[in-house]
């Protein structure tokens, strides 16, 4: 009874605090064209969706932007404008939101009349169950076969539901970032009556679009949601979404007017210049993909126990190089976080100089030698890794480069590729040495990076890297209420992971996003993950 009672003073504290306050929670912004109603759009998958529609079992790209237009999100940030942060966020399945008790419970008030696809009523205990799941919580009524953010909500302390349309999230510290991390793609809301499981073939949501059929290895295909909850929503009648695996085959889909919309992330600067020269007309635009790459090194097991022949690798690689060779100078140079003006927490230029791998090329090889000699190894006599990555095009270009680094200071690696469907898992259970890797943020914010791929026993922290000291700065810049201080912790956390090796970071991607000019209201954000759902696209034709 104790607890009811300060629920329901809370909730009654949070309805005056709405009353008084006018977030930015409008589901129709302003925009400059009168939006056309019909038509579908035609879109590029570079793969078959790994883990089908369950964006809670995933860590890949591939599966949120085909899996988003079905499912929605308590928030999400605005689909009209590319920045993210705290003010463009707005409601989806939350009409309202308040943060109470200095950011120590964070309130929902859940709009009425939403239903599923499969025409049950959405309610608090949807929420409940997804996030009582994602945390896993002792007494959750379902478990996920893969939880890779699990770590997001290990501040959540219990999910309180004391009607319907009200969900109290109640956390052990003060956690202002929560409501980023809730605003990305990552994060939508599952059905309670509908099992976890089924989410890796089929998809029951609340969202604009529902799904017409899933023809593995060739085509997602969506219908316009009739009983969508915001009026007017979604424009188009339709979604095509075509798996083709071949990158040059892709591209000439696209420039041949086959596919409108390009992938995320897959369109290099290179590729966007030989788009336009084709075809003038089409629309490109640079952003963040929010993807860095970086090597993962087993700490686990030899040789990359040695801190040591970490450091090797991470002196080896030249930076800018890579810059200039993979991406041709479509990427930036940055720590574990994107460097402005990308994003907003990274390291700048005179902070990177300390950093192993990021000084003057010949010096960095010469350190990375010596670390080399030290255990043992020269390139006459070499220490012989194999280098796994994902079996896609733009991994396995970054894994070429990094092979041939590494061969100059005495370490020789061999190349094997993964499919997507074994990665994410042969990651986490620690079943390789040395990988290539591309690791995307949902959200341009420290907790969501360093929870999930630094955090001790994080099932993304793949280089199975744990220090109490990290965790300890990781916790208290995640309570901190002052910017700038918590600007100043972010980036003496990046210093020190660089320091200790612990994913070296080698570059922040930078995409080109292509569609032709007949799209309208797709807007790229500063992560490629936030900004799939689809319910603000049109098409002019």
């Amino acid at each position: 009874m104790p607890r009811l009672r300060s629920l329901a003073v809370l909730i009654a504290v949070t309805l005056v605090a709405v009353a008084l306050a006018t977030p930015a929670t409008s589901q129709t912004p302003q925009v400059s064209q009168t939006p056309k109603a019909g038509g579908v759009l035609n879109i590029m998958l570079r793969e078959d969706l790994a883990q089908g529609f369950a964006i809670h079992e995933t860590a890949t790209i591939s599966v949120v932007w085909p899996a988003m237009p079905c499912l929605n999100n308590l928030v999400l940030f605005d689909p009209l404008r590319k920045t993210e942060s705290v003010d463009t966020i707005i409601g989806e399945l939350a009409e309202k939101w308040s943060w109470q008790d200095n950011y120590r419970n964070l309130v929902f008030f859940l709009r009425k009349g939403v239903k599923w696809h499969d025409g049950r009523p959405f309610t608090s205990k949807d929420v409940k169950f997804t996030f009582d799941m994602l945390r896993e919580a002792p007494d959750a009524p379902a478990k996920l076969r893969i939880n890779p953010r699990k770590d997001w909500y290990a501040n959540v302390e219990a999910i309180e539901t004391p009607d319907p349309y009200t969900a109290v999230f109640r956390l052990k510290k003060p956690q202002p970032s929560l409501l980023m991390l809730l605003a990305s793609g990552y994060t939508p809301v599952y059905a309670a009556h509908v099992p976890p499981a089924s989410y890796r073939t089929g998809c029951v949501g609340t969202g604009p679009f529902r799904v017409k059929e899933w023809r593995k290895g060739e085509y997602v295909e969506y219908v316009k949601n009739p009983d969508y909850f915001v009026q007017g929503r979604p424009y188009l009648d339709g979604l095509k979404y075509f798996v083709i695996v071949e990158r040059g085959t892709r591209q000439a889909a696209l420039q041949a007017g086959k596919l409108d919309v390009s992938f995320p992330g897959e369109t290099s600067k290179t590729a966007a210049e030989q788009l336009k020269k084709a075809v003038p007309q089409l629309v490109i635009t640079p952003f963040s993909a929010n993807v860095s790459d970086n090597i993962i090194m087993n700490i686990k097991k030899p040789p990359f126990d040695n801190v040591k022949v970490r450091l090797a690798v991470s002196h080896a690689i030249d930076r800018r190089a890579l810059v200039r060779a993979v991406h041709q100078d479509g990427a930036v140079v940055g720590a574990s976080l994107a460097p402005k003006p990308w994003g907003f927490w990274g390291l700048g230029e005179k902070d990177l100089a300390a950093l192993p791998g990021y000084g003057k090329p010949a010096d960095e090889k010469a350190k990375a030698k010596k670390l080399m000699a030290e255990v043992g190894f020269s390139p006459e006599k070499p220490l012989r890794v194999e280098m796994v990555t994902r079996a896609i095009a733009i991994y396995v270009d970054m894994a070429s480069f990094v092979i041939n680094e590494l061969k100059q200071v005495g370490i020789e690696a061999t190349l094997k590729q993964i499919e997507t469907a074994q990665w994410h898992a042969m990651a986490t259970r620690g079943d390789y040495q040395i990988g290539a890797n591309l690791t995307g943020i949902g959200p341009d914010d420290p907790d969501a990076n360093f929870l999930e791929n630094y955090g001790c026993g994080s099932p993304r922290n793949y280089s199975q890297y744990c220090s109490e000291e990290i965790m300890k700065l990781i916790d208290r810049q995640s309570q901190e209420l002052d910017v700038k201080k918590r600007l100043a912790m972010v980036a003496a956390i990046q210093k020190k992971l660089e320091a200790d090796a612990a994913r070296p970071i080698l570059a922040w991607r930078l995409d080109y996003f292509t569609v032709w000019p007949h799209v309208k209201n797709l807007v790229p954000h500063q992560s490629i993950y936030n900004f799939g759902r689809m319910q603000e696209a049109w098409s002019a034709k």
